[in-house]
């Protein structure tokens, strides 16, 4: 009798055993399957707090976003290591790092260097010249893009958007040269009007010339339309986030609407998370809206089913 309840209280075991273990792995099977959808990359202006504070440098960064929120994909600013675009040991080092953490570089966005829609040739072939720089350094580190602004100069709105259409075609021209994209953010004046900016980027017309629809930046414009105007040329999606309600949604963008619209659009490349909130820290910001864009891409995938 003892021996008989011996070999019914073990298997009982290793069937408990093999049952968790088989819904372990398919719930493993289920969340690969779930970021098949996107993956999340991090926008460094999300740390701009800790960088200017000295608390790391962009050298460090790679491997504190590894360490701090594991999150692998990096999308650097130009503002935190803007005298290093030409310094080739300075970015053999910083590649070396990132490829040493198995870190994917996507992209750099470029701040400070002019007006790509200058109203006149001249300012517009200075502004081309100097973004030049930063799409050597993207190609050597491994980007596909560097991302770029473009409000326009000009007497009205379509004067505007002739001068970048000009200054866009002539950086990707040189860009394309490289196989690195250029990609304009919705980032204030009428680059966030996504109708307007959705225009321009046809009358480039060409593919290495995109978009990077950011959530939050659609001041004037509803940012559902922008994220519908712009998608089909998008190369990159930034997350703005700012505020958390107590159920851990962002309080002024509907993440899963503004997922879903993207993913109606087939576009499965990285997310980027970009924090720019004060009521959180930077690390818990970053967190926050990490897990919000894991707990939306799990619903999508399921609801897909």
């Amino acid at each position: 009798m003892q021996r008989r309840h011996f070999l019914h209280t073990s298997l009982a075991a290793l069937s408990s055993s093999a049952l968790a273990d088989h819904h372990a792995k398919k719930e493993k099977t289920t969340q690969a399957k779930a970021n098949d959808l996107f993956d999340i990359s991090l926008a460094q202006w999300s740390n701009h707090r800790a960088l200017r504070g000295g608390k790391f440098t962009n050298l460090e960064w790679p491997e504190h976003t590894q360490k701090t929120y594991d999150i692998h994909g990096l999308e650097y600013v130009s503002q935190f290591f803007r005298d290093k675009a030409k310094d080739m040991t300075y970015l053999s080092e910083l590649k070396k790092r990132v490829a040493d953490l198995g870190m994917t570089n996507l992209l750099i966005m470029i701040d400070g260097e002019g007006h790509l829609g200058a109203g006149s040739q001249e300012g517009r072939q200075k502004t081309i010249d100097q973004h030049k720089k930063w799409v050597e350094a993207a190609k050597f580190l491994g980007c596909h893009s560097i991302r770029v602004n473009s409000h326009g100069e000009g007497i009205d709105d379509d004067a505007k958007a002739a001068n970048c259409v000009k200054g866009l075609t002539g950086l990707a021209t040189f860009a394309a040269e490289q196989q690195i994209n250029v990609i304009v953010e919705n980032h204030g004046g009428l680059s966030s009007n996504g109708a307007w900016m959705a225009k321009v980027l046809s009358e480039v017309g060409l593919d290495n010339c995109g978009s990077l629809p950011d959530f939050g930046n659609f001041h004037g414009y509803d940012r559902y339309q922008g994220m519908e105007d712009l998608m089909p040329f998008a190369k990159g999606v930034s997350a703005k986030s700012h505020n958390f309600d107590e159920n851990g949604e962002e309080t002024k963008s509907d993440f899963t609407k503004m997922l879903s619209i993207m993913l109606k659009h087939h576009y499965h490349g990285y997310v980027g998370v970009e924090y720019e909130g004060k009521k959180l820290s930077e690390d818990e910001g970053i967190k926050a809206t990490k897990a919000l864009l894991e707990k939306c891409r799990t619903a999508l995938h399921a609801a897909k089913k």
